[in-house]
């Protein structure tokens, strides 16, 4: 027997959890599938020995779409708030230096030197013009202000949020505002001030946020709202096209096969899961979105007593340029950013290796990664013992790289998707990796499957 449905979500990563929950909330009977045996993706929170873990992202910033999604949910009172003036670090010549919050304070910094300082005044005085070609973050930066800029700050900066090469990722498309402003007004000053004014809603200060239990607490009190519509360990074995244009999918579970028809395809998997489950529609599918490169990226959790670490970790963490030729990426410092992190006189430390400049660091064992992590980041927070916890976390697949032509890859998905009607779709590859952008892509597809489906 075939089982009808309206919609049908695969993936329940938080994309397909918010759109699956979107179209529920308003009146679709939207049905979501995920092949694993728990939702949600990279965002997993775990407590070991009295340490709260986040084994995926570590905190998330505060949109106006994910804000109101918590209010919804009813989770609001449990949102915690970083501390909004905590600085972040930047490894410089051995020694962790703040990096400025400001442009003015920038402009008064040792982090850089005269001519990046005198750079940064000709963009907000003088004008240039972006090229026609793709452009990468590493030749943007270069071009506008300065190598040492791009080696000091936004290296690493990129390193932080993409795991990514600044010299293949697009800066058009995994930083459009910056390509935007200069595009508006020759001045990426100028550009983003007019940008902010041209905004209808008032702006808002972004803050890094997390749950008391954990950013795993979002996901829950989603599955928790699907309900029974969510079905996990159940995989997409075949998608095919009917006569009358809905879509035959083929699932595959402990419980045996299924077949679903629906009127609404939504796919919310991974770029390159995505590509193959839709080979068979179109083979243009597999061939554009396979092309979509992912860092690896290895999560060492360590835990430390207080005692035992000289510096004071008064602040976010810290992230390292390549030029310091350590293999960790970064630091963040759990247990300074929220309460309920670590056991009273402890600290938890979690540190990023890998990414798509150091490919074979995801390989590493969990004992080579934490002797790594420890004898990278003792001497720059004068810890004096070995952890007294540690927990590794490796994703082979963690982060979609949006590299030169990825726009170019993009519009010719998006081409692809116009010749299949009814088929949409959402995921960390498409407008942004980080949970605020996911949950701000997923729920304009939600309303454009309602007005599809809804009643004429």
């Amino acid at each position: 027997m075939t089982r009808h449905v309206p919609a049908l979500v695969v993936g329940g990563g938080i994309s397909g959890l918010v759109c699956a929950y979107a179209l529920r909330k308003s009146g679709i009977d939207a049905q979501l599938v995920e092949a694993s045996p728990r939702p949600g993706g990279v965002i997993q929170s775990v407590t070991r020995d009295g340490f709260l873990l986040e084994l995926g992202p570590q905190s998330f910033s505060s949109t106006p779409a994910l804000r109101d999604l918590c209010a919804d949910l009813g989770i609001s009172n449990d949102l915690l708030e970083a501390p909004p003036r905590a600085p972040r670090y930047v490894l410089i010549d051995g020694k962790l230096q703040p990096v400025p919050l400001s442009p003015p304070a920038l402009l008064i910094s040792s982090l850089i030197d005269g001519s990046t300082k005198w750079a940064l005044l000709r963009d907000l005085l003088g004008k240039t013009i972006p090229p026609d070609a793709d452009e990468s973050v590493a030749a943007f930066i270069r071009r506008k202000f300065s190598a040492q800029l791009l080696d000091r700050l936004v290296g690493p900066f990129v390193s932080g949020i993409y795991a990514g090469d600044p010299e293949r990722i697009s800066v058009r498309s995994a930083f459009p505002q910056l390509h935007e402003a200069e595009k508006a007004a020759g001045s990426i000053v100028r550009g983003m001030l007019r940008l902010a004014k041209s905004k209808k809603s008032p702006r808002e200060h972004a803050t890094l946020k997390s749950f008391r239990e954990g950013n795993e607490t979002l996901v829950r009190a989603l599955a928790n709202k699907l309900g029974t519509a969510l079905l996990t360990e159940t995989r997409v074995a075949q998608i095919s096209r009917q006569n009358d244009g809905s879509f035959d999918v083929h699932l595959q579970s402990k419980h045996g096969g299924e077949s679903i028809a629906a009127r609404s395809l939504i796919l919310s998997t991974p770029a390159d899961v995505t590509g193959r489950l839709l080979a068979g529609l179109d083979s243009s599918f597999e061939s554009l979105l396979s092309s979509i490169e992912h860092a690896a990226v290895a999560l060492a959790s360590l835990g430390y007593r207080k005692k035992d670490i000289g510096h004071p970790l008064n602040g976010f963490g810290f992230l390292v340029p390549r030029s310091a030729g350590l293999r960790v990426l970064g630091s963040v410092w759990n247990s300074s950013l929220f309460p309920g992190r670590a056991p009273d006189g402890h600290a938890l430390l979690t540190s990023f290796v890998g990414g798509t400049t150091d490919p074979t660091a995801a390989k590493l064992s969990p004992e080579e990664l934490i002797s790594l992590v420890h004898r990278e980041i003792s001497p720059l927070l004068s810890i004096l013992n070995a952890p007294v916890f540690s927990n590794v976390t490796i994703w082979p697949h963690a982060l979609p790289q949006y590299n030169l032509g990825h726009a170019d890859r993009l519009a010719a998905v998006a081409k692809s998707c116009s010749r299949v009607p009814g088929l949409y779709l959402t995921g960390n590859y498409l407008r942004g990796p980080a949970i605020g952008s996911c949950v701000e892509q997923a729920l304009p597809v939600a309303e454009e499957v309602r007005r599809k489906l809804a009643p004429r």
